[in-house]
């Protein structure tokens, strides 16, 4: 008899199980501190009991170990720098959810080359988690796949669902039994709703197919995540003005959720295009010291060098530092950025204004 299934399948190839990589490539005890310590920063954050302002920065994806090293050894320094005003984490995205077909990112096509050999993505993501945790900086991730979690989770701070996934259940079921805040985006329409009814769900105790640290498929128990918020990336028009984020607050408030926004510089509120970010970063940042209290922090796509490269095959051939997938803005730029902002944060405090008046939030 022919058989019923699998018959679009070509194989199956076992991956390693969660707890043997993670025994492979350990989680330091500089890198364990690193970790917990930015998770309870953003949730203070979150909770509007830290004053600082959340700042999200790195490359649009990783595509090169050595280029997110080096990116990450400068934003440290930086971020030592600034750190009396904000909170920076860097951007480590490892997946890219695809329209259509393309590069799904290092995890799924670590080598470029169509081989899909996901269990050296998986080592190269931990290598280089571990790299920039043990500088003492905080990452930052998107979920993607739901079982990654089981493989990286230990080594995020903060972790987001994307605009194309805040609407599925599977990803809600998921962020619900994180053990870091999570930031839910607006549909890639605008539509706020989607991220709203992602925390509402996320916030709840589920139950769902995963598996377990051992490889075992299992039915995995949550008690809900409290630290979910949304992220506005924009839709059709962008979304950080100051109407969009009121009426953002608004439908929060009106959820009894907490009145914490974090806004994308890139995405639709650039436009796409890496010329927009730093416009999005100012105005939100002259909005802040304006009084606006429901802006908890920002995000910008920033790579070593700026704009984006095609990829054609042959890795040799990439500009080093130089994204394959968005725009981003340069390293001077997102330098110039930061420390403008922390100037404005600074002489605002120094002249008796408060950042971020007290916000009523329920956890």
């Amino acid at each position: 008899m022919e058989r019923a299934h699998d018959r679009n399948v070509k194989d199956y190839i076992r991956l390693v199980e969660p707890r043997k990589l993670a025994a492979e490539l350990p989680l330091s005890d500089k890198s364990y501190k690193t970790v917990m310590e930015g998770r309870k920063v953003i949730q203070n954050i979150i909770a509007g009991d830290e004053p600082r302002l959340l700042a999200i920065v790195g490359p649009c994806s990783i595509h090169d170990d050595a280029s997110a090293l080096d990116y990450a050894r400068k934003l440290n320094e930086l971020r030592l720098e600034v750190s009396e005003t904000m909170f920076v984490v860097m951007r480590v995205y490892f997946e890219k959810p695809r329209t259509t077909v393309g590069w799904k990112g290092l995890i799924n096509d670590p080598h470029m080359d169509g081989t899909c050999n996901i269990l050296d993505g998986l080592r190269k993501a931990r290598r280089i988690l571990t790299g920039i945790t043990e500088m003492g900086l905080a990452a930052a991730t998107e979920f993607l796949d739901p079982i990654m979690p089981q493989y990286l989770a230990d080594l995020i701070s903060w972790a987001a669902v994307g605009a194309r996934t805040s609407e599925s259940q599977t990803h809600r079921q998921m962020a619900s039994g994180l053990s870091m805040p999570v930031g839910f985006k607006n549909g890639t329409d605008g539509n706020l709703d989607v991220a709203v009814n992602a925390m509402l769900a996320s916030r709840a105790p589920q139950s769902f197919i995963g598996i377990d640290h051992d490889g075992h498929t299992c039915i995995v128990q949550t008690t809900g995540n409290p630290y979910g918020h949304v992220v506005l990336r924009g839709g059709k028009r962008p979304n950080y003005d100051p109407l969009s984020i009121e009426e953002a607050r608004l439908q929060l408030a009106g959820h009894n959720l907490p009145e914490a926004i974090l806004v994308d510089c890139s995405h639709a509120n650039s436009k796409k295009k890496f010329q927009g970010q730093p416009i999005v970063w100012r105005n939100l940042i002259q909005q802040i010291l304006a009084g606006n209290d429901a802006v908890i922090g920002l995000m910008l796509e920033s790579n070593l060098y700026e704009g984006n490269q095609k990829y054609g095959g042959d890795p040799d051939a990439l500009k080093y530092g130089v994204s394959i997938t968005d725009e981003c803005i340069s390293w001077e730029t997102t330098e110039s950025l930061l420390r403008w902002a922390h100037e404005q944060l600074s002489a605002n405090r120094s002249s008796g204004g408060s950042v971020f008046p007290h916000r009523s939030i329920s956890m």
